[in-house]
């Protein structure tokens, strides 16, 4: 769950930079700096992902994505898409790492 959690949102954080750089000719500073902000909050939430606070902070990190759609439209799509595949992290982490101690336990109890 840690690692794909960190995966997608370090992804978000690279591809909402690359759209910060197509974003300067037309777009307010004040929205620049916006973007910047939860760009970087976001590449350094993928380090909070060992406490369960890092994904309470990535979900709300998730919302700010989607409202930087307000800047450049196209993010109200690709946020939604990144929402997507965090709850996808999270479900499919969970299964993991629940499989991974089962076969710890097991490996265990026989050795």
């Amino acid at each position: 769950m840690k690692v794909l959690g960190a995966a997608v949102l370090v992804m978000e954080s690279m591809v909402l930079g690359f759209a910060i750089l197509l974003a300067t000719k037309s777009h307010s500073t004040s929205a620049l700096v916006y973007g910047s902000v939860i760009s970087l909050l976001m590449f350094l939430c993928a380090g909070l992902l060992r406490m369960r606070t890092g994904f309470y902070i990535g979900s709300l990190l998730q919302v700010f994505m989607i409202a930087f759609g307000f800047v450049i439209p196209a993010f109200f799509l690709i946020g939604a898409i990144f929402v997507g595949l965090w709850a996808a992290a999270i479900i499919v982490g969970r299964k993991g790492e629940a499989a991974r101690a089962a076969l710890v336990a097991q490996a265990g109890a026989s050795g």
